[in-house]
Order: C-alpha cells, then sequence, then structure tokens
C-alpha cells in the first residue's frame, strides 16, 4: 500500500511538473465559479403581481421560460423587465428584444448604486474610489446591446453585434482566461484581440450578416495558474453556455461556438445538442477536455496554431485532473484544420485579412438557421 501511494504521488510530481513547470502556466488567484440564479432572484419568485407563479430562474429549463414569456401580453411582460430587470436581463429563455431592454434599466440601476455609494462619505476613501470607477465603467455599458449583465464578483456581460432574431446567422465567442466586464472590451492597438474586438472582426467579415455575441457569462481564470490547468470552472461554465444556447437557438436558428484558448475547454465539456449547434471551432486551444472531435455530436473545427502562439508550449496532458486532453490540431483528435496564416500570437486569429478570419466568417456564415 505504501509503495502504491508512493508510486501515486510521484505521478501527481511528474503531472504538477508537466503542466505547471512550462514557463505558460503560473501561479495565480483561486477563483470560485459564479453559479445560481441571477440577482434578485428571490424578488422575483415572490412576485404575485400578474397572479400566476413566475419562472424559477435557478431551475426553470430555457424552454420553459420561452414558453411562458410567449403567453404574456406585451405590457406584462414590459412591466416584469422593470420590476426585475436583473433576472429579466440574465435569464435564458427570455427574448432577446427583452434582454436587451432589461439589461439597459439593471445598467442604469447599477450606475446610480455606485455612485450614491461613491458620494457617500461614511464609506472609506478606497470603497468610495472603487464604486467610482464602477459607476464609469458602468456608463460605457449604458448604451450597449447587452444580453447579460451581472455585476457580481469580477463581473458577467453578453454584448450582441447585430440582430440575432433576424440576422438569420449567429455566433457565439467563448473567451479564456482573465476576461471579465471590466476588461472584455478594453481598448487595444490591434482592435481584435480582445472578446469585443474578436466579435466585432468576425461581423465585419460576415459583411455584417452574422450576428455575433460576446459571451462572458462564466467566472474565467485569473492568469494561467492552477484554474487554467484545471476544468472545475470550465465545467461550471460549461452548464451555463448550454444554458444561453437553449435559451438562444431557438430564435436565432443553429450557433456556431467559436471558443479561444480556455474557452475552448468550455465548450468541450458543453455537449452541444446538435439542433441548437452548427458547429464548434476550437481557437488557440490548450485542449478541449476530450481525447476526440466525435465525442461531441456536431462538427468540431480546429485552427492550426501560428508560430507566435505561446499555447503550443503547453502539455497535451490528462491526469489527476490536471490538463485537457489531446491536441486538438493533432491528427489523433480528428478534427477538421482550418488554416491560420495572416494571424500572430495567442489573440491573432481574428486579424482581418487573415485566412484564420476569412474561415471563420465562411463557416459562420453557413451555420444554417
Amino acid at each position: 500500500m505504501l509503495s502504491r501511494l508512493r508510486r501515486g504521488t510521484a505521478v501527481a510530481g511528474l503531472v504538477l511538473v508537466a503542466v505547471l513547470g512550462t514557463g505558460s502556466w503560473a501561479s495565480a488567484d483561486a477563483q470560485t465559479p459564479l453559479t445560481g440564479p441571477p440577482p434578485g432572484a428571490a424578488a422575483w419568485v415572490a412576485d404575485t403581481s400578474l397572479g400566476v407563479r413566475l419562472p424559477d430562474p435557478g431551475s426553470a429549463p430555457p424552454a420553459e421560460v420561452a414558453a411562458f414569456f410567449a403567453g404574456l401580453a406585451p405590457a406584462a411582460r414590459e412591466s416584469l423587465a422593470v420590476r426585475h430587470p436583473q433576472v429579466v436581463g440574465n435569464l435564458d429563455g427570455v427574448p432577446v428584444a427583452l434582454r436587451l431592454r432589461a439589461n439597459a434599466l439593471a445598467v442604469e440601476e447599477e450606475r446610480a448604486r455606485q455612485r450614491e455609494r461613491a458620494g457617500d462619505a461614511a464609506l472609506p476613501a478606497a470603497e468610495r474610489a472603487a464604486a467610482g470607477a464602477k459607476a464609469d465603467r458602468y456608463g460605457e455599458l449604458a448604451h450597449r446591446a447587452l444580453l447579460a449583465f451581472d455585476p457580481r464578483g469580477r463581473g458577467q456581460v453578453a454584448e450582441v453585434f447585430g440582430d440575432p432574431e433576424h440576422d438569420g446567422r449567429t455566433a457565439v465567442l467563448v473567451p479564456g482566461s482573465d476576461t471579465d466586464l471590466s476588461n472584455y472590451d478594453r481598448p487595444s492597438a490591434a482592435g481584435y484581440d480582445t472578446l469585443a474586438g474578436m466579435a466585432r472582426s468576425l461581423r465585419a467579415a460576415s459583411g455584417d450578416r452574422v450576428a455575433v455575441v460576446a459571451w462572458v457569462g462564466y467566472t474565467t481564470p485569473v492568469g494561467l495558474g492552477v484554474d487554467a490547468a484545471r476544468e472545475e470552472l470550465a465545467g461550471a461554465g460549461a452548464k451555463r453556455l448550454g444554458r444561453l444556447v437553449a435559451g438562444l437557438a431557438p430564435a436565432a436558428g443553429p450557433v456556431e461556438l467559436f471558443c479561444h484558448s480556455y474557452g475552448s475547454v468550455v465548450c468541450g465539456l458543453s455537449a452541444p445538442d446538435p439542433a441548437l449547434v452548427a458547429g464548434v471551432v476550437a481557437v488557440a486551444s490548450p485542449g478541449m477536455g476530450l481525447e476526440r472531435a466525435d465525442e461531441l455530436r456536431v462538427p468540431v473545427w480546429a485552427v492550426r496554431r501560428n508560430a507566435e502562439d505561446w499555447v503550443g508550449d503547453v502539455p497535451h496532458v490528462s491526469l489527476l485532473g490536471f490538463g485537457h486532453g489531446t491536441d486538438p490540431t493533432s491528427g489523433a483528435f480528428r478534427a477538421r484544420l482550418l488554416p491560420s496564416t495572416g494571424s500572430h500570437g495567442h489573440s491573432g486569429y481574428f486579424a482581418p485579412g487573415s485566412a484564420s478570419l476569412a474561415a471563420f466568417a465562411a463557416l459562420a456564415l453557413t451555420a444554417r438557421a
């Protein structure tokens, strides 16, 4: 028994060295995934103003939510959005236009709350400054088309570029580490290497014919430490991604998932439904939590890595809870490969003029509604 324990300890040590000792994985802050219903759920459940029980935001499937809202008069829908903006704005299955309306209200409410805190002399100066910064940030989001807005923790958000209900084609971009409400659209010199920049670039490459959702709907790892080498955050994110798609696809048609870096682990664990997802594209992927592409029931594409992408140095192992499995660009994985000529670096695959972006646009345009 002791020798077996020693062997297990030795294997664990080797895996940790392989996964954490590459120069890419480094120490970082551990994150707790944000799960459960959206803010304001308790008040929503207690609301009897319509004379009917409202769908439980913690357990009702998106199809049930959609059926409930389909049966409401427009005035009743608007009333719920006004009274419970954070629930309506984040509840998968609610009509897209109503979610955008509710989140516009939620952003303004949260902005006003943070402004009040920023001016509260009873609070420490650091808290007032943080509140002021948040109020400014929410001001930047005030006129965006937001399919989700949750200010808790590091914050989650989903911004829509285009119109999923009318464009006929929809793509969802799933990001990797270090992406949250505060930085998904940060200014950058390139303009296409942030999540929002990738979304704009893909929409433009499609001739504005594909609606693109920049989805920061899960708690991403911070840095490239243990969280990024394990799959707990991805597993929690996969459930949330599944709900998003289940609420979006009936109105938008089957969506194409573009999954960047650690986001490809989220997509790989999400078990996409072929009726809702046209295909999955792994971009700059450390692995998808899978051994082979045919473990998913939808077509899987993987982008050939460019020479400047550090993810190529990440070991493709999966042992003792560390690592993300087979390299999606390898022959053993059996994904359909896409070119990357003209791209540079880990976040450069959406560069205008690159072969990868052209391939992304072609895929998104052929995903049938």
